[in-house]
This record gives structure tokens, C-alpha cells and sequence, in this order.
């Protein structure tokens, strides 16, 4: 994990919604194509830029070597939730949480078509690579790989037909794009993703159709099980619309029926 270094200049220009709040924790709701934290080309416009102007002391405080309060990432065009520490005990108990796998962490895909299975568990290994695009910049991609490192995903389609699927996925490892690499390899990519699946599903989303709308843990300071949720996202009903396919609470009722 790269660790944000360096002064962060406060941007209040960049939006975000704060969905939990205490003296130790924040969960922020990122929109998509904000990008976590500062790095080439993106200096003043990151989710953390946005988080300094109105936490910026208690942030500056933690310092680089605590990620300035940033317990984990999101994809720039990925959307949804974000665990972010006030507090030093905080940063550490929650660092300590997701390393033991004691953080449930779960995503809504709309991707090109249903894998075979509704439900399954997909169980392997990823590796990073980087390509370099120019002189100054280059990108970091995932492989399939038994070289690389352990990665678990569980998924359940919520809804489907002959033009898409609607997938929750549930990550227990926390890889480099391991939803979006890991459903690309059951058949199952997520529309709107530049880097993984068949040309054809790059177009069909004006984004990555990926939101991690749900994160569940015991608060590691008070003890209290703590559910986040979040709404699906307003930009990604278009896409839904044009898949015929239902929303989440829809397909859910329906089962439910």
C-alpha cells in the first residue's frame, strides 16, 4: 500500500459524504473518479486533500506513517465507502482489524453477463504488475497468477437476464482490483472498466459500474458492531435502466417474494 507523503494542501472543492463520525472514526461515502490520495497528476484534487480541509490538524497528526488517518483505498472510479482514522489508537486498531480480516467489506457490480454459478467463492491468486506510460507516469495492473498473492472473493448475483447481471461481491483479501479481476475471470466483467474484460464492456457504463456499498465491523475502541450502508448510486441507475435489470432493494423484495 502506498503511503501518501509529503504536505497535503486542503481542497474544499472536493466532495465527499460522511456517513458515520466519532472522536476516532470517520466512513466517507468517495464519489467515482476521485482519487484516494495525492500522487502524480493528482497533487490537489484527492479524497484526502478534500478530508484535510476540514480534519486537516487531526489528520496532519497522524502524519505520513499513519497514512494520514487513510486505513484503506478505493479505485479512483470506483465509488462507496472508506474507513478514515482521527486518532492514532484508531488508525492501529482499525489497520489491525482489516489485517485480520474482522472488516466485511461488500461491493454492487453491474457487469456484462451472470457467471455460470449464482454464488460462489473465487479463490486465486493475484499478482501486480506495472506498465509505464510515459516518461513520467505508469499504471499499476492486476494478473491471475500462482506467483502472486493469496485472493479470496465471494459473490452472489442479485439479478440478471441476456444483457447483464447485477453481482454483490464480498472481498475477505484486499488486492489490487481484486473484485474487477476476479469477476473478469468467471465471465463476469465489470461494465465501464478500462483495464480488465472484453473491449465491448468498456463503453457499456459512462464509469466503472463498481460501488462498495457496505462495510460491517466491531468499532475497535468501543466494541460496538457497527453496519454502514449506502444507497445505490444515482449515476449507475442509467445503466441499470438499460440493462432492464432491477436495483439491489428490488431484486431483494423479489427474492424475498
Amino acid at each position: 500500500m502506498n503511503k501518501p507523503s509529503g504536505i497535503i494542501q486542503p481542497n474544499d472543492r472536493v466532495t465527499y459524504s460522511i456517513r458515520y463520525q466519532d472522536d476516532d472514526l470517520l466512513v466517507v461515502e468517495k464519489p467515482s473518479r476521485v482519487v484516494t490520495q495525492p500522487g502524480v497528476g493528482h497533487e490537489h484534487d484527492t479524497l484526502l486533500n478534500g478530508l484535510f480541509s476540514a480534519f486537516g490538524d487531526r489528520l496532519q497528526q497522524l502524519g505520513a506513517a499513519r497514512d494520514f488517518g487513510l486505513v484503506h483505498r478505493l479505485d479512483r472510479e470506483t465509488s462507496g465507502l472508506l474507513v478514515v482514522a482521527l486518532t492514532s489508537n484508531g488508525y492501529d486498531a482499525m489497520r489491525g482489524l482489516f489485517e485480520q480480516r474482522e472488516v466485511s467489506k461488500y461491493y454492487w457490480a453491474i457487469c456484462h453477463k451472470a457467471p455460470r454459478d449464482s454464488q460462489g467463492v473465487i479463490k486465486k491468486a493475484i499478482a501486480e504488475e506495472v506498465k509505464r506510460k510515459d516518461r513520467y507516469t505508469s499504471i499499476k495492473f492486476a494478473k491471475i497468477s500462482n506467483a502472486g498473492k493469496p485472493a479470496v472473493t465471494a459473490y452472489r448475483v442479485l439479478a440478471s437476464n441476456e444483457l447483464g447481471a447485477l453481482i454483490e461481491a464480498r472481498p475477505v483479501t484486499g488486492r489490487l482490483h481484486q473484485v474487477r479481476v476476479h469477476l473478469d475471470l468467471i465471465g463476469s466483467a465489470v461494465l465501464g472498466d478500462p483495464q480488465y474484460g472484453p473491449h465491448l464492456v468498456r463503453k457499456a457504463s459512462p464509469r466503472l459500474a463498481l460501488h462498495a456499498h457496505r462495510l460491517v465491523f466491531e468499532h475497535p475502541m468501543t466494541g460496538e458492531k457497527l453496519d454502514i450502508q449506502t444507497r445505490f448510486p444515482r449515476d449507475l441507475k442509467g445503466t441499470l435502466n438499460k440493462l432492464r435489470l432491477p436495483g439491489p432493494e428490488e431484486a431483494r423484495a423479489a427474492t424475498d417474494d
